[in-house]
């Protein structure tokens, strides 16, 4: 069987499609290479001494980890002198990052969550990397918050790395989701996964369920009528799943299927996830293996950004469960 690397397949979709510049597949391999690093940082655990909290909040109000703020100069250090990017938002700052100059402006614009599912640190829990590519406007002069001011639908390459048993990363260049594992012996990413497709129909579901209290109506309808199970509308058991982790929920529905929701509810009326960071490159993911993402009422990819930090209600995953839930809030 042939093995395909990361770089292989970037090279491929370069050639097919034209869709993948060689500036953006050197991007992706930046990225990817960061990745493994924090992989590495992430499987030292306490040898390492990066368990545990920094002392400091970010721009959010949450209290950051030590790795939370290793992964993030991971990747600051890995982007800025490649020439490929014009600037970079983290969760972990909190306005954009401009590259220095190299003597060219690069193409693009990353944005990341470097260490999503921070909670699970210290219980080692699969935790990981999310990102999204934007172009740069090509005006002049250092990009502003307003150039990363583009819809989920204007992503050029979305990602993200699960760090568990194995270190996988996800992507998709706007052809089909693919999936990779990090081969240690060789450190590259292998293909293990060329066509990642989203059952439609699924009987599992991934919500907090302590926030119950919070939800709105149409919310609590869908998930009352998933706990009837069998003796319910739905006529069949259902399981749940939380990890608290989106990257490996996330990961669980492109694997077999399910849907995972984090809504706005009465708690968080704006939503708990980051639209830029978390939920655009989640959604274009999932739409890429043929599932849905909505906030409820709108296609996360078609809402357009107002704050770089700005937060969504997410249902995402099987197409099926996913427009039966927007049918509720409708």
């Amino acid at each position: 069987m042939r093995r395909i690397t990361l770089t292989q397949y970037l090279i491929e979709q370069q050639r097919a499609s034209g869709s993948v510049t060689s500036e953006l597949r050197l991007l992706i391999e930046v990225v990817a290479r960061a990745c493994k690093a924090i992989s590495h940082a992430v499987g030292k655990g306490a040898l390492a001494d990066v368990l545990g909290g920094a002392g400091s909040d970010n721009v959010q109000g949450e209290a950051q980890k030590k790795l939370d703020l290793i992964s993030n100069e991971i990747l600051i250090e890995a982007n800025e002198w490649g020439g490929h990017l014009a600037a970079m938002v983290s969760e972990e700052m909190e306005r954009p990052h401009v590259m220095p100059d190299t003597g060219r402006k690069g193409g693009f614009l990353l944005l990341v969550d470097p260490l999503d599912g921070s909670s699970n640190i210290d219980v080692n829990v699969s935790i990981g990397t999310i990102f999204s590519v934007l172009r740069s406007p090509p005006e002049g002069g250092a990009p502003d918050e307003k150039a990363f001011m583009q819809p989920g639908s204007k992503q050029v390459a979305a990602g993200f790395a699960v760090y568990g048993p194995q270190t996988i990363l996800v992507l998709t260049v706007g052809n089909g989701t693919v999936g990779f594992t990090l081969d240690r012996e060789i450190g590259s990413f292998v293909m293990t996964q060329p066509n990642i497709r989203i059952p439609a129909d699924t009987a599992e579901y991934a919500i907090n369920s302590s926030n119950a209290r919070n939800w709105d109506v149409p919310v609590k309808r869908y998930i009352d009528e998933c706990l009837a199970g069998k003796a319910g509308v739905r006529g069949k058991d259902f399981n749940t799943r939380w990890i608290a982790s989106m990257v490996a929920d996330v990961y669980r529905i492109i694997t077999r299927g399910g849907i995972f929701m984090y809504p706005r509810d009465a708690k968080y009326k704006d939503g708990r996830l980051r639209l830029m960071y978390e939920a655009n490159p989640m959604a274009m993911i999932v739409e890429q293996a043929g599932g849905a993402a909505t906030d409820g009422k709108t296609r996360i990819l078609d809402i357009q950004p107002t704050a770089l930090h700005q937060r969504t209600g997410v249902v995402l995953g099987s197409k099926n469960e996913v427009e039966r839930v927007a049918s509720y809030f409708s």
